[in-house]
């Protein structure tokens, strides 16, 4: 087999990639571990900022998410018993963000694909990168038991954190970055009416919560635990009663509450390979970078990459420009890391950390001095709804 780009991955970013690619002409086959049942099982936040909703548009993957999804003009912030709201739109000249399931931009996506019949092949088994830092990479995979080949231009790692593409790069080549937190988000998927038509964020002394939510009869909630917590010692009915203690008492008397459909434990971590760039491999998404969900920036950061990536390789084959694949890890990093800052702040200022009283009276006076001063409301605005994309030229 022989393409032009191999993705490897068909979550959002990789099937956004390849999208974006076929319409200009790119030859793209995405190759993936898993069936496509699997990975739109998989539950994931969906804020999406302008940036990721106007590349669905381009990919021409957004008429759902036009006509379903929840533009969010605002975003809350409690604590001390009080709800502040930041106003997004306001703040930084118009942006808002999109509510909208990681799963049904996947649907989506995959939907997309297949109406315009490029190659994609799942279940694709001992997936293997050779030969990247040649000028003739090549993919091998196992497929219905027979070993295949693919040749190709380039490759596309888009296959997240514990996939075969970081994991291909020599040791001595990359250098990574990380932080994991004491801590974890034991989140809640429930049948239920949300309790706010905009996300909140809550700093308790009992621990962080956060109240979100995918549709008009869809919520999604979270609450800090211990790494060690036991899921199966959290009945529905003990989760809602430890939100409403997290929560100002007017929301949590609006809350509805429901059986839940799905409960997890997610822990938290900050992570960034440097470089992205590997000869003809590109590093695309969680496989490069990690950020904790607080700033609901993981799926955004990937966005960004897929941007970048997509208009480098755009203007190679179409410009002869390849000079600009060269700038990829350079460009992405930037804004990676500024949002890396934005997601470490926003989980330190919301979280309750093993610290002393000193700690919590400083994120309390940041608190009250971001939400209070128009300064500190602009700066959680412009960061939220998402810092620009740098052009690629």
């Amino acid at each position: 087999m022989k393409t032009q780009v191999a993705i490897i991955g068909s979550g959002p970013s990789g099937l956004l990639l390849g999208q974006l690619l076929h319409l200009q002409g790119i030859d793209t086959v995405i190759l993936e571990a898993k069936s496509q049942a699997y990975v739109l099982s998989r539950i994931r936040a969906g804020v999406l900022e302008q940036g990721f909703v106007d590349l669905l548009r381009e990919a021409k993957a957004s008429e759902r998410m036009d006509a379903e999804g929840h533009v969010h003009d605002g975003v809350e912030f409690s604590f001390g018993g009080r709800t502040e709201r930041i106003d997004l739109k306001g703040l930084s000249g118009g942006k808002t963000v999109m509510v909208y399931g990681q799963t049904e931009v996947t649907r989506d996506l995959m939907a997309a694909r297949a109406k315009t019949g490029a190659t994609s092949i799942y279940e694709a088994t001992d997936v293997q990168l050779h030969d990247f830092y040649s000028d003739k990479p090549r993919v091998t995979f196992v497929k219905d038991g027979k070993t295949q080949q693919l040749e190709c231009d380039y490759i596309a790692g888009c296959d997240g954190f514990h996939g075969v593409s970081r994991k291909s790069v020599p040791k001595d080549a990359i250098k990574t970055f990380e932080r994991v937190y004491p801590f974890g988000w034991l989140g809640v998927l429930s049948e239920t009416p949300p309790v706010s038509d905009e996300l909140i964020y809550a700093n308790h002394e009992r621990g962080f919560a956060l109240c979100s939510q995918r549709s008009a009869n869809l919520s999604r909630y979270y609450i800090q635990c211990p790494l060690d917590t036991n899921l199966d010692e959290w009945t529905d009915e003990r989760f809602w009663e430890e939100l409403k203690a997290r929560l100002p008492a007017e929301t949590a008397a609006a809350l509805v509450t429901g059986p839940s459909i799905e409960k997890s434990i997610a822990p938290l971590r900050s992570f960034v390979a440097e470089p992205m760039k590997f000869g003809n491999l590109f590093l695309v998404g969680d496989a490069a970078h990690i950020v904790p969900p607080t700033g609901a920036k993981g799926l955004n950061l990937a966005s960004s990459d897929v941007y970048t990536l997509y208009h480098a390789l755009r203007k190679t084959y179409q410009e002869g420009r390849a000079d600009l694949l060269e700038k990829y890890s350079e460009i992405c990093l930037r804004r990676i890391w500024k949002a890396e800052r934005f997601s470490w702040w926003m989980t330190s200022l919301l979280h309750r950390f093993d610290g002393d009283e000193f700690s919590q009276r400083m994120q309390q006076a940041e608190l009250e001095y971001y939400t209070q001063s128009e300064a500190g409301r602009r700066t959680i605005a412009e960061n939220y709804v998402g810092l620009p994309y740098e052009a690629v030229e």
